[in-house]
């Protein structure tokens, strides 16, 4: 008898229940489908674990090639990173500047990459128009704000960068331009724009998503946490649940920063979760926003290391996201809400006044890397994984997924080699967490005085 293996995972409780999402803007938007438990034994060619963005691509691809797919996740569609992120996509996945990418990686490597996160975003916009997802897109790319003078001349000196390995003609905007184009903040020195990306409503798309994977004949189960994974004489998986049991010849898992250290082992000391925030206003008036000079839609970020996201929704909200706590405390997420709080009155000093209507946390992922991770997992047969998109996983997240289809069946858009490099372990294993407040100390000193 299979005895099911306590999961384990890196912060508190809390952050794995209800109450960071409990007053998300996201689930306001839209009905929530619930999907009922595995409740007895099950068969299948593929299963998946982890029903976001990545999963659920992964399953969609199966499907269409004519596998017998079956999703579990512990919560349901949507419920973790997917359907509670800034909606931003957009280019990225990886946590290095272009120049450190070059240099780790070489021209040739690094290339490969970026045009992978090319795709990546139109990937998903032919998502949207396939299955006729309507997820509020709006921004044309996505535009940097310079925080300092020092950070406008590093951003004009990508925009060669961009041209070289991208073939994309960002432009650049001065302090005095910003204005005119909506822009206006005291806070900033300049901005950048790439025209590839747009802004979307996340719940919506992944809800929509998990639709269309429905429509594909998948099998997806909510509130079905796997406890156990084991294979048998043949080689099949079997995974346990509390009420049913799945057995497949492979297995998929896309768990991201709500991963077990434990189901599978080989994710124990591998993934670094990280917290964020988004706080999201009330509607603003035509004359307040006229007031700020903010009436942009573009998706926008800073340069800083520990940036902020924002953008005005089309219902004039402003959504606006930072880094958050180490811990997952009740304490802490208040902690961070009033430090999101200083920083928006610091950036949009005319909307002081403006009452905060919803605030939300949740766990994004980094891997030692410092790259996205998709391919075979070593030491497990017939075992793929797809996470650490690094706050970006709105469009590398959901490209991922398509990709593993692709190495599992053996066709399909090439993965670049940078991101099948197998997770390496965070030197500190179960204790990683410990080097966050460090990190982000010695970022909050760096974002100062460059």
């Amino acid at each position: 008898m299979i005895q099911p293996i306590q999961s384990r995972r890196l912060y508190e409780e809390m952050a794995y229940g209800s109450f960071p999402i409990a007053n998300s803007y996201w689930r306001t938007t839209i009905a929530l489908p619930t999907h009922s438990p595995l409740d007895a034994p099950t068969y299948c060619d593929s299963v998946i674990i982890g029903a976001g963005y990545t999963g659920l691509n992964t399953a969609l691809a199966l499907a269409k090639a004519g596998q017998n797919v079956v999703v579990l996740d512990a919560q349901q569609p949507g419920w973790g990173a997917s359907g509670r992120n800034g909606g931003f996509c957009c280019l990225g996945g990886a946590s290095l500047s272009l120049r450190r990418m070059l240099g780790r990686f070489g021209l040739n490597a690094a290339q490969e990459f970026l045009q992978t996160t090319r795709h990546a975003v139109d990937h998903v916009a032919s998502l949207l128009e396939t299955y006729s997802i309507s997820a509020d897109r709006h921004s044309h790319g996505e535009t940097l704000m310079a925080h300092s003078a020092a950070s406008k001349k590093e951003m004009q000196n990508e925009i060669e960068d961009l041209r070289k390995l991208l073939g994309v003609q960002a432009t650049f905007l001065p302090k005095e331009e910003l204005a005119e184009h909506g822009l206006c903040s005291k806070e900033f020195h300049g901005a950048l724009t790439v025209p590839i990306g747009f802004a979307i409503n996340p719940m919506k798309y992944v809800i929509g998503l998990a639709q269309a994977v429905l429509q594909s004949g998948v099998r997806i189960y909510g509130e079905s946490p796997v406890t156990n994974i084991t294979q048998d004489y043949q080689g099949r998986h079997e995974l346990t649940t509390p009420n049913g049991t799945v057995s497949a010849q492979n297995l998929i898992i896309a768990t991201n920063g709500y991963s077990s250290e434990t189901v599978p082992a080989w994710l124990a000391g591998r993934v670094l979760p990280v917290q964020s925030s988004i706080l999201v206003t009330r509607q603003l008036s035509p004359q307040e926003l006229a007031d700020q000079g903010w009436t942009s839609r573009q998706m926008c970020y800073d340069s800083r290391k520990l940036l902020h996201y924002f953008r005005l929704l089309p219902d004039n909200r402003m959504l606006f996201g930072l880094r958050g706590s180490c811990r997952s405390t009740q304490a802490a997420h208040n902690a961070t809400k009033t430090r999101a709080r200083q920083d928006f009155d610091r950036m949009f000093p005319a909307w002081t006044h403006v009452e905060t209507s919803h605030y939300w946390s949740g766990l994004v992922a980094i891997a030692r890397n410092l790259t996205p991770f998709a391919g075979p997992v070593p030491g497990m047969n017939q075992t793929w994984g797809a996470m650490c998109y690094h706050g970006n996983g709105v469009a590398m997240g959901s490209y991922a997924g398509a990709l593993l289809a692709s190495q599992i069946l053996g066709h399909g858009p090439k993965t670049p080699t940078l991101m099948t490099q197998p997770l390496r372990r965070f030197e500190l294993g179960r204790w990683r967490r410990l080097i966050l407040p460090l990190i982000y100390g010695w970022y909050e000193i760096r974002d100062r005085v460059l």
